[in-house]
This record gives C-alpha cells, structure tokens and sequence, in this order.
C-alpha cells in the first residue's frame, strides 16, 4: 500500500488493517519504517477527526486540591484574594495566564490541560507586564473596549495587551526611527508600540481604496493643500487621503512617547499616517502632515522593511536619523510654501514679516 495523507473514514480503515499486517510479517529494519510512517498518517487524521477531549480545568483543580489536602485558602496565594478564589472553582471568573502559570508551578496542573490546548505543554512566559505601560491613560483612552473597569484590565493585562500586538502579525515591532533631541528624555519604546498597535486594530476595519505611489504627484499634493484655506480643512483631509488608499488617523500620544506625528505600513502594506495633535495648531497640523507624506514618499516604501517612523517635529534629530529627517523636512516645506517663492517674496528676511504682508502672500500661493 502506498503511503498518502488519509482524508476519509475509508483510507483510515484501510490504513489500520495495512499496519496489523505489517505487524504480523517478520521485523526488518524496513517493516519498522513502513509502521512508524503508516502510524503518523493515522495519528494526523485522529487528531484532526477525534481530538481527545481534556479535561476540564476546574474539575481538575479541585482533584489536584483533594489529592494535595488543600482547603480554598490555600489557593489565595496562588489565585488571589477569596473573592477571586471562590468565583474561579464556582466558574463565575475566568482563569487569567497569571493565574495559569501559578497553578502549573504549584500544583504541577498541566498546562495543556489550563489552556486547553494540546500543542502545549508549557504556560506562555509573561511577556507584557502592566508597569510598563501607562494603562489609566489607556483605559481612558479607548484601549481596552471590552472592559468596563481598570481592574478587570489589570487582571487580564497580558491577554489583552497578547490581543492587541498580534497587529504585528507575529513580526518582529517594526523598526522605529524616533525624531528627538538627544537633551530629552528618550520616548518609551514599550508605549511607543501599544500606541502603534492601538492604531493598526483602528486601520484594519477601514475599507480604503487601493494604494499606488505613482498617484502621488504634483496634483496630489496641490489638491490636498487647497484644503488648507478653509477653517474646516483639516477635517476634509481623512477623506482625501483615504480615497488614495492612505489611512488617516488622529490618535493622542500617550505619557512618554513624544509623539506629534507618525507613519507605517498597515498589514495590507497601505501607509497609515497618524497626529496627535500634541501641538494642537493649524500650522503644526499642516506641516506634521506634510512631513509624514514626505516619509511616505521618500522612505517608507525604500529597501529597509517595516520602517515605522515616530516623529517629535519640536526637537532635533539624532545622528543617525538626521538624513531622513531633513529629507522629510525639506519636502513638506517646500510643498507648503516653496524656496523660490519665499526668495521672490523676500520672506527670508524677518525683519519684513508684517501680518498684511504675510496675508497677502498667503493669499497669493492658497495656503
């Protein structure tokens, strides 16, 4: 019989009368091959068409307390307080992975058993710790709509915040270059990405048209900038970006992170350009804007993947970003008002910036 992947109650009992047959002939090196590959096949279609059922993992918390002599009170240090304990064995509260883990190391559960899997035989290490982040911020914010209160949020940070980085589609975080003044504080990278991934699970139900750099041209650029004379004009950008396959998102930057704008890639490799209108002013509105599209079209499509760009337009870059920076500088300045039209206006000279002759000139170039 020739060995192939059994689909069908048919091939399986064919295969398992092909294996006591085998059994029953003389062993050889080659015989003991032939059964241990016939009795994979098998296995693979067991466990896809009966799965063994585990057991259930409350059932087997009281066994293990029977066996071990334990009241409830010694699980409080385990699973927490009373309260958390009683609600956990009357199954009114969900074991969280902190909870699991703690089982598994002190009543030696096993893991396959609390997570109800399988494939593992090993509670996940703790990955996310709720330290790290600034979840009060957070929680306001928006971060966790599944969750009426803080504490419930605490309890199952790791599973929530699991959730929320799988927007990273199991890569590596994106690479981020920060824009930022080696005088400052450095942003916090931990923040800096659950802000990001917060903003992919945003992106990832808007149905945007398709992307191409080819259509950002000049008449992009100006259409877009025509928008900026009128008072509503900023809320006329999400549209107009979005109608060109790019996402558009105002998010509020969080403690520590130093953020006035940002641009990445969506899991659909559409870019995502992001405010947070830190500075909340028309004109740091419009250049922020200008300077992530000046990303877009210089760098985030280069030869370096999953670049993800962090900008703080208020301070000075690092060394190593200076480049990019000035390149993204450079394009959104000279899209809102070009080098040659200062020169010819003689706004290089301050001392000539008067309020009537700065309106006239805005007026002139529609900005």
């Amino acid at each position: 019989m020739k060995p192939k992947l059994i689909k069908n109650s048919f091939d399986y009992e064919m295969a398992l009368a092909y294996i006591e047959s085998l059994m029953e002939q003389p062993e050889s090196d080659d015989i003991n091959e032939e059964i241990e590959l016939f009795s994979s096949l098998i296995t693979m279609y067991e466990d896809e068409y009966f799965p063994v059922n585990l057991p259930d993992p409350i059932d087997t918390i009281l066994f293990a307390m029977d066996q071990q002599g334990l009241k409830r009170k010694d699980l409080i240090p385990i699973i927490g307080n009373q309260s958390k304990v009683s609600e956990v064995l009357c199954r009114k509260r969900p074991l969280s992975l902190s909870m699991m883990r703690n089982l598994h190391e002190e009543l030696h559960i096993p893991a396959e058993i609390l997570l109800q899997d399988t494939q593992k035989n090993q509670v996940p290490e703790k990955r996310f710790k709720s330290q790290d982040y600034p979840i009060s911020e957070m929680f306001k914010l928006g971060y966790f709509p599944k969750y009426k209160k803080i504490s419930q949020v605490k309890e199952f940070f790791e599973e929530i915040m699991s959730e929320l980085f799988t927007q990273f589609a199991d890569e590596t975080p994106k690479l981020v270059y920060c824009k930022q003044s080696k005088s400052k504080t450095k942003p916090d990278m931990n923040t800096l990405l659950a802000w990001q991934a917060h903003i992919l699970t945003q992106v990832s139900s808007d149905e945007i048209d398709d992307f191409s750099m080819d259509a950002l041209n000049d008449s992009f650029f100006e259409e877009i900038l025509s928008l900026s004379i009128y008072p509503k004009g900023p809320l006329l950008v999400k549209d107009y970006l979005q109608s060109f396959g790019i996402h558009f998102v105002i998010e509020p930057h969080l403690p520590k992170t130093y953020v006035d704008g940002s641009v990445f890639k969506s899991l659909d490799d559409k870019p995502v350009i992001v405010l947070s209108l830190r500075h909340d002013r028309i004109d740091n509105f419009w250049f922020t804007l200008f300077h992530e599209l000046g990303h877009v079209v210089k760098h985030l499509y280069g030869k370096k993947k999953n670049r993800a760009f962090f900008d703080d337009t208020f301070s000075s870059p690092d060394e190593g970003i200076a480049l990019l920076e000035k390149e993204a500088n450079d394009f959104a300045m000279e899209h809102l008002i070009s080098s040659k039209k200062i020169e010819a206006s003689e706004l290089c000279d301050p001392s000539l910036w008067t309020p009537s002759r700065i309106l006239a000139i805005a007026k002139e170039v529609r900005r």
